[in-house]
Formats: C-alpha cells, sequence, structure tokens
C-alpha cells in the first residue's frame, strides 16, 4: 500500500478495502458534503450519502436514516473520514444483501481489490503477450539486453518496473503517442524517473482509450501483476484492433449493404465489427451458426476450421472438421493459421477453454493477415458521400477518452451513440460534481422504453444549466437523437468545467472562489515571463503557438528539469512543429498531466484544447507541495499570482473560448 492510502486511512483494515485512486474518489465525495456547512455529523451523513450511486441505487432515504440511526443512535456526532468510510462500507453491504447480487450492484471504488494476494493471473495469457513483446520490441535498442523474455518466469514484472517496456509497448499499439525522447533510458534509473516514465504511461495510456482507474505509479513499483498484465492486455487489444475501422480498412464496407449500414457499422466498438467480419466470412461456409462472442462460441474450434478454410483453403487439412475431439480439432486449427503465417496467441487448450482475451487477439491477427475481402468492391463509393469531419471525429476521440478515464460502470466506444439514453452522462456529471445527481429518478440500462431515456437526458441538460452551460435550444431528446453538435458542445462544457472545479478546489490558491479561462491565461503568461522569456500568448486561439515554444518555456518554467533544449527545434517547418508539438504532450504527461489532444491542436492552435492543456499544467503546478516546486518559484512570486487569481474578474470573452 502507498504512502498516499496511509496518510488517508491509518487503519490497516480500511486500507486493504481500497485502492488508492477509490480513496481519492470517495474522498472528494466526503469533502463535498461536509463543505455545505463545515462540518459532517451522523445526522447529515444520513440524508446526504444517498447521493452515492450504490446507496441511491438500491436504498430510499428513510431506509438509508433508518439503517445509521441502528448503528450509532447518537446522530449530533460528527464524522471523520475513516468514519465516513466504515459506515459506507456498511451500507454497500446492506445493499449488496437487500439486491441478492453484490457483484452486480457493488460500488465503483469496490471492484477491485487491493491486496494482491487476493489475484491470480492466467499464466497463458501472460505467455502470450511475453510473446507479443519478445516479436514486436525485439529491434529496440535499449530494450534488447531484457529480451526475450521468458514466458515461464516473472522476469516481465521486474522489467516493467522502470516504465520505459510500457511505454515502448504504447507507441507500438498507436505509434507516436509518446516522444521517445522523453523517456527516461538510463541503464540505472532513480525513484523519480523511474515515477516520471510510470507517470508518462499511464498518463498516455488513459489518452489511447485503456481504463486505468484502479492503477497508480506505486503498483508497478509493488509490481502488482494483475494490474501490470491487465494495463498490458489493454495495450495489445488496442494494437490488434486497430484497422477494424473504416479509415484504416476501407474494404470493411463489404460487410454492409447501403450507406445507412454504413453509418451504423462506423459507430460499432471493434470487437462487434470482427464479429461481423467472422459471421461475414462464415457465411461463405457451410457453417450455420452465429458467432456472438469469442468464448463459448468458438470452444469447439469448428467456427475457426470453415474461417480459416474460407480465407486459406490452400492450407486446408480435411481432417480437420472430421475429427470429433474439440481439443484436436484445436490444434489442426492453430496448424493450419502457422502454414498461412499467423502467430500464434493462443494454444489448443486455450481454444477449448474459452479464453475470451487469447481467442480475440487470434482472431484479430487472422484479420490483420488475411481478411478475405475485396480489394475492389464498389461499395467504398458509399464512403464518399459521408461526411467525413476531422474536427469532429477528432473532438469526438477526446471526449471518449476523458469520460473513460473516469471510470463509469460502462466503456463508451463513440459518444454519439454510446451516450443516448443518459446513464454514462449522469455518471459522469456525478464524478465530476459528486452528489448534483438525482439518482432516485435516474433511469438504469438497459432502458427499452425511449422516454425514460429522455427523462435522464433530461436531467442531464437540467443539471448542465444549474451549472451555467450554454444550453439555448439544447434538449433531453437531443441527446437522444444523438445530435453530434449539440453533444459536442455540451460534453466540452462538462470538461472545461471539470477542470475549472479543479483549479477551484486547491482552495489555498483560490481562496475558494471560481477560476475563470482569463485568470488560466495570466497565469501561463506571468509564469513565461517571470522565468525571463519574452513570450507570451494573447489568447487560447493565439496562432503563434503552433511553433510549441510558448508551451515548452511554460513547462519549463514549472519545472525547470522537464524540458531538454537541445531536443526543441525552432518550429518554422510543419514537421519542426510536429516535433515540438509530439514533445509537450509527452512531457507535460510525464510531469502528471492527464491531457487528450493531439499534436495537430496544438499545430492548428485548437483554442478548446489549448486551454485544456493550460489548464492541466495549471493545475499540476498549483498542486505540488511547496517545497516540490521549483526553486526559482519564490514565495512572493506564488503569493502575487495567487491574489492576481482570487481577485480576477470574469471575463470568459477575452480567450473567446465558450460554446456558441
Amino acid at each position: 500500500m502507498s504512502g498516499y492510502v496511509g496518510i488517508l486511512v491509518s487503519d490497516p483494515c480500511l486500507q486493504n478495502q481500497f485502492t488508492q485512486v477509490e480513496l481519492r474518489s470517495l474522498k472528494s465525495h466526503f469533502t463535498s458534503m461536509r463543505r455545505e456547512n463545515g462540518k459532517l455529523t451522523l445526522g447529515d451523513l444520513a440524508s446526504r450519502i444517498s447521493r452515492l450511486k450504490v446507496v441511491g441505487e438500491n436504498l430510499s432515504d428513510q431506509e438509508t436514516t433508518d439503517f445509521i440511526a441502528a448503528l450509532y443512535p447518537n446522530f449530533n456526532d460528527e464524522v471523520d473520514f475513516e468514519s465516513f468510510l466504515k459506515v459506507y462500507l456498511k451500507l454497500h453491504a446492506h445493499a449488496s444483501s437487500r439486491t441478492g447480487n453484490p457483484a452486480k450492484n457493488s460500488s465503483a471504488f469496490l471492484k477491485a481489490a487491493t491486496t494482491t494476494l487476493l489475484h491470480t493471473i492466467s499464466e497463458s495469457e501472460k505467455a502470450s503477450y511475453v510473446a507479443h513483446i519478445n516479436n514486436y520490441l525485439a529491434q529496440d535498442g535499449f530494450l534488447n539486453k531484457y529480451l526475450p523474455i521468458d514466458p515461464s518466469s516473472n522476469d516481465l514484472f521486474e522489467i516493467v518496473k522502470d516504465g520505459v517496456l510500457l511505454c515502448k509497448l504504447i507507441n507500438v499499439a498507436v505509434p507516436g503517442t509518446i516522444d521517445e525522447r522523453a523517456i527516461n533510458t538510463k541503464r540505472l534509473l532513480n525513484p523519480w524517473e523511474r515515477n516520471e516514465n510510470h507517470t508518462l504511461c499511464l498518463n498516455s495510456a488513459k489518452a489511447i482509450g485503456c481504463t486505468v482507474v484502479n492503477i497508480g505509479t506505486q503498483d508497478f513499483i509493488e509490481g502488482r501483476r494483475h494490474l501490470v498484465l491487465g494495463l498490458i492486455s489493454q495495450i495489445i487489444k488496442i494494437q490488434l484492433l486497430a484497422d477494424l475501422n473504416l479509415k484504416k480498412t476501407p474494404q470493411l464496407v463489404e460487410l454492409v449493404d447501403d450507406s445507412k449500414d454504413v453509418e451504423e457499422l462506423m459507430s460499432l466498438p471493434p470487437e462487434k465489427i470482427l464479429l461481423r467480419w467472422m459471421n461475414f466470412q462464415l457465411n461463405k461456409s457451410s457453417y450455420k451458426k452465429t458467432v456472438t462472442n469469442f468464448s463459448t462460441d468458438v470452444k469447439d474450434a469448428e467456427a475457426y476450421a470453415h474461417l480459416l478454410n474460407v480465407l486459406a483453403p490452400e492450407h486446408s487439412n480435411p481432417s480437420t472438421l472430421a475429427v470429433k475431439d474439440p481439443l484436436q480439432r484445436a490444434k489442426l486449427v492453430l496448424d493450419h493459421a502457422d502454414r498461412m503465417g499467423c502467430k500464434r496467441y493462443l494454444t489448443a487448450k486455450n481454444i477449448v477453454d474459452g479464453s475470451p482475451n487469447l481467442n480475440l487477439a487470434f482472431v484479430a491477427h487472422v484479420f490483420q493477415h488475411r481478411n478475405g475481402l475485396s480489394t475492389q468492391t464498389k461499395q467504398i463509393s458509399f464512403l464518399e458521400t459521408l461526411p467525413d469531419d476531422a474536427q469532429v471525429s477528432r473532438e469526438e476521440r477526446v471526449f471518449r477518452f476523458w469520460i473513460n478515464s473516469l471510470g463509469n460502470s460502462t466503456y463508451i466506444d463513440n459518444v454519439f451513440e454510446d451516450l443516448r439514453n443518459g446513464w454514462i452522462l449522469l455518471e459522469t456529471l456525478d464524478k465530476v460534481s459528486p452528489g448534483i445527481v438525482n439518482w432516485k429518478v435516474a433511469n438504469k440500462p438497459p432502458i427499452k422504453l425511449p422516454f425514460k431515456k429522455v427523462e435522464n437526458c433530461n436531467q442531464v441538460v437540467k443539471i448542465g444549466k444549474q451549472l451555467k452551460f450554454s444550453l439555448v435550444n439544447i434538449a433531453g431528446n437531443d441527446i437522444v437523437q444523438g445530435n453530434k453538435k449539440l453533444i459536442l458542445a455540451y460534453l466540452w462544457q462538462l470538461m472545461r468545467f471539470n477542470i475549472l472545479q479543479l483549479l477551484k478546489n486547491l482552495r489555498c490558491h483560490s481562496h475558494g472562489k471560481e477560476i475563470t479561462d482569463v485568470d488560466i491565461l495570466r497565469w501561463a503568461n506571468t509564469k513565461v515571463s517571470n522565468s525571463g522569456s519574452q513570450s507570451r500568448m494573447d489568447s487560447f486561439k493565439d496562432k503563434s503557438l503552433s511553433d510549441g515554444i510558448f508551451f515548452l518555456e511554460l513547462l519549463s518554467a514549472v519545472q525547470p528539469r522537464s524540458v531538454n533544449w537541445s531536443l526543441v527545434t525552432e518550429g518554422v517547418t510543419d514537421e519542426q512543429k510536429k516535433m515540438n508539438a509530439t514533445y509537450i504532450i509527452s512531457i507535460a504527461r510525464k510531469l502528471g498531466c492527464s491531457i487528450f489532444l493531439l499534436p495537430e491542436d496544438i499545430i492548428e492552435v485548437n483554442q478548446k484544447m489549448i486551454l485544456t492543456l493550460t489548464a492541466s499544467i495549471m493545475y499540476w503546478f498549483l498542486k505540488q507541495p511547496v517545497e516540490e516546486k521549483p526553486a526559482a518559484t519564490s514565495d512572493s512570486e506564488n503569493g502575487s499570482q495567487l491574489e492576481t487569481l482570487s481577485n480576477s474578474t470574469t471575463d470568459d470573452s477575452a480567450s473567446e473560448s465558450s460554446v456558441e
């Protein structure tokens, strides 16, 4: 258990119930409840703890009050954080026993235990992922002294402790995500440098779509094998499914009949597209079943035998379908795959055991190697009739990854489709502003009746207005209908509100006053000016920002050792600008900024993303303990900046970042 958990909770029994991230989130809820009148009594808690989803969904206000009263007769007693956690755990257990389904109704905070002893790992999966790493990183100049890794050993969990391997693996999955100039690659790294690599890895993993809610840098240091393997599994999955979209593989349009179906196909998650492709190919054979998963439906290996016969008939073996033993058939299927040149991600036993991760990896690799789709299909003309809005696509990606990073109950693959029932938006609002959602009137998925979805989305809009979002002509039904422009407008304001709230909650700096875009702009210019530079930005859409120099100087101002100026270009040509932009993003993530923008957002000066980048750097800097801040930052300098923040007036027009 890390020192952070120890600071929040001294009771070892409680420490073993929560991860670092879970405690931070619960602490946020607790602080929000207590802030309303300066303290929190048991009486207050009884009325306010229903705001937590696991309680509000399963117990009425009266049931909650009665339960707490039976445990603690004196409602005037003040509640500290540890007492709050104990009440929460007891209420959670009570709610779970009421429903008779603890797993389904357990809180998001309790999805993963924190003790390594409670977790086992799949040796087959570990061996498969090690083989993948050995194959794809074999030529890496830094890692080749550690590779190949022995899959039968635990060397993998030792090698990841410096963070380099995971950073390199992310770049294999999504090339260019991490500027490798930002990775600390000395032979012997000190704890600070290792932590920087882990921080860069986790923030970059979030930025490519991994869920890392219950993983912290300490988990790598402590060698928590199930968490390390879980992250590696996600990274490899993203790599293997990267081509399952119409942009990378336009031939996939062969799977549908008209342009309406194409739009539906574009909104599907990669796994669903892979299943549709598999069934499309199976329809060419005598196989009559529909494959709906990568586990039970493929355990007998029959579907695989037919699939490979369709894709590579020249390598088929009549014995494969003739044998009665599924294990023997699975071995023949893998022999067929070998003759095709497909790398193995699983064994015959993994197939008959129905290992979903390894079967998914196997089918994805078959698709990459030979998809059997026509290269001259007429249907590709459909794609030309569809709108190709790169900006909408980039914004959708940013908001999708941001929402997924919050640890909601459901992973989303497309904001225009997956937010339409309102539930994930309500969960996101509850994460951003704890207690603001009225869960008593929320409708939990699956939701079959359309008006129930509208009710959820109406509450989403109502809360948005409560938070002073600009929502002119936006109604709940617009979200249900998947109106792209309005959904993006709402999500931008929600994301902006989140970062401004994070800054405001640093009460020692903001004095509890609202932080505005102008405050962020002024702070950044002051930091750069005080470092001795003449650079400045006039607004978040200042075109001079495209060379990246201002942000490199800002990063250097908040942490002088963060920027290696010998690696910085002049930022004149497009290539130089891209090199600087990639370096900026990696350095910011390495410090600890959770950001989701792309280099193009800096080069093109996308004012929304420029605002989030600046605000994230500001938030990281202001939350550092005073003794850890750069020596160049004097107390008087901090004081003058904080005074400026607390006295500034609200004037969003200066940054022009509000959404019409």
